[in-house]
């Protein structure tokens, strides 16, 4: 059994402040991933004795950063993602594990946050193009592969508690949503915004796991009562290779017990992989 968590911690030293070193030490996980970091390596390490630590810092010092901890240490890992004109820094890195006799490949991943409209969407279509071909790759890498981390986007309505009133903002917007519909989709895909797509086969553990119904969501606004009424998004993702969804044995999202216990706007995503 594989302990797989992800969260996005709105910066680790906030968050290391406000009682995420307890969730940390009693969530018993054998990987954790973590997204939006915003620390060097040199501040990250001392905040999480007794792991074996994983960093891609972005360029821009202090924004995005992505990591991964281990009980065990990793293999081997890769940062390279996207076209050698494409800044990915902070925001993919892959580890290779082997944990007993089971081997697999974790990704800790932040997709920008992209505004319609603007370059900074451009910059997010441009990262999920480059997952469009990655996915595949690492299916041929290795049997067990998990894509986890802050997607940044609802890939359908039951994944958005306003969805309505968010259609034509980054994040639900249709050719966003469209990825998604290629990512877990099989054979030829004709998308929600009318593109045909191939199928990557993925899953969507979250969704498969909980059904179609509403959430369960990761992250909620600031703004508002958004927290305490559940109004909130999915937008924390564990896509896994169709061998290791086979292997799910269980799935939950670690949500606050109130809003004042938060450690981070979006909760931490919790998976038993048995392989």
């Amino acid at each position: 059994m594989i302990r797989l968590a992800s969260v996005n911690v709105n910066g680790i030293r906030a968050a290391m402040r406000k009682g995420m070193g307890e969730w940390l030490e009693s969530v018993d996980a054998d990987i954790v991933a973590l997204q939006e970091v915003r620390a060097t390596e040199d501040i990250l390490v001392p905040l999480v004795p007794g792991w074996h630590v994983l960093s891609d810092e972005a360029t821009a010092k202090g924004r995005a950063g992505v990591a991964l901890l281990s009980r065990e240490p990793a293999v081997a890992h890769r940062t390279d993602f996207g076209a050698v004109d494409f800044d990915s820094k902070g925001r993919w890195l892959e580890g290779d594990f082997e944990i007993g006799d089971a081997k697999i490949t974790v990704v800790s991943t932040y997709v920008h946050s992209g505004e319609a409209d603007t370059p900074k969407q451009v910059e997010k279509f441009k990262f999920l193009d480059a997952m469009n071909e990655r996915m595949p790759q690492l299916r041929e890498h290795a049997e067990h592969v998990a894509i986890v981390g802050d997607l940044n986007v609802g890939h359908r309505e039951f994944d958005i508690k306003n969805w309505r009133g968010n259609r034509k903002k980054s994040g639900f917007l249709p050719s966003e949503r469209s990825y998604f519909d290629g990512f877990f989709g099989e054979g030829e895909v004709e998308a929600i915004d009318g593109v045909t797509r191939p199928g990557h086969g993925w899953a969507d553990v979250g969704r498969r796991f909980a059904g179609e119904v509403d959430g369960p969501y990761t992250w909620w606004s600031n703004r508002g009562q958004a927290f305490d009424n559940d109004t909130g998004w999915r937008i924390d993702y564990h896509m896994a290779s169709p061998a290791l969804a086979a292997s799910v044995e269980h799935y939950r999202v670690d949500r606050y017990p109130s809003y004042d216990t938060r450690w981070s706007d979006h909760a931490p995503v919790v998976v038993d992989y048995n392989i």
